[in-house]
């Protein structure tokens, strides 16, 4: 087994604005491979918004919600879904606001309204689409992460009266809500146990808010260019742009290509 493994975000760091993922970047993935470091990925996306990639850059492992579902060699070795009370009291706080939802399962996503231009605006930049309706689907579906749309800052009487979980705010319209304690960290560290890899042969490239904790626990933490200040000021080194052979040049620097 490899003594050494790289964990890619996604989107903003293995994949551009157009989600496509740079000539540059394929390649250095390969490259890592062939030189015996494992790769692996660590995004918020559900695994069915990813397996594409997967396949395309021959990678078996992932850290997927953000931390709540991770799969090792095809296997998953950890899971961490929201409880069922919590699901339920966000539930009515969001239909109380008339604020939508997405709720997401391991295998597919429902939202509890149609045509929301928040959900629209919010699944736009990435490259979603709208999902199939229903607003009881959490009702018999572990749920691993919900998506809930609003605009800054008025989910914050929901975040007060709704318990533990975690908002991570994305886009000026939605956020990811999580497990409380649920984070890329968690996730990190079961894989790592997983691979029989110590943490200090670790590397992580990312860029968005809900990577700061990965970039925190990881050996050394990467920053891509177009990262967002939180997590620019925790790694350890910022690269270039994803649209600039970031994810290459920081690979390069780590001495890894």
């Amino acid at each position: 087994m490899p003594k050494e493994i790289v964990l890619f975000d996604i989107d903003g760091t293995l994949a551009d604005a157009e989600k496509v993922i740079p000539e540059s970047t394929k390649a250095a993935v390969r490259q890592l491979q062939e030189n015996d470091i494992y790769v692996a990925i660590a995004t918020g996306r559900p695994p069915f918004l990813f397996q594409d990639i997967c396949k395309e850059l021959n990678i078996a492992s992932f850290v997927s919600f953000s931390g709540q579902y991770v799969v090792f060699e095809g296997e998953v070795i950890y899971e961490n879904p929201i409880a069922e009370a919590e699901i339920l009291r966000l539930y009515e706080l969001s239909a109380a606001n008339r604020y939508p939802m997405i709720f997401m399962s391991n295998q597919e996503m429902k939202a509890t309204v149609g045509g929301h231009p928040h959900v629209k605006a919010g699944l736009s930049k990435l490259r979603f689409a709208y999902p199939e309706v229903d607003d009881r689907f959490f009702e018999d579906t572990t749920i691993y992460q919900a998506l809930l749309f609003c605009e800054t800052d008025q989910e914050l009487p929901i975040r007060c009266e709704q318990g533990r979980s975690r908002f991570i705010r994305w886009n000026d319209v939605a956020c990811d809500v999580l497990p409380g304690g649920g984070s890329k960290a968690v996730g990190i560290e079961k894989l790592l146990d997983a691979a029989g890899i110590q943490q200090t042969h670790s590397y992580a490239f990312g860029d968005g808010p809900n990577d700061v904790e990965m970039i925190e626990t990881a050996g050394f933490g990467v920053a891509m260019g177009n990262a967002v200040p939180a997590v620019k000021a925790v790694a350890d080194y910022v690269t270039d742009d994803v649209d600039h052979d970031g994810v290459a040049k920081g690979l390069r620097h780590l001495g890894l290509l």
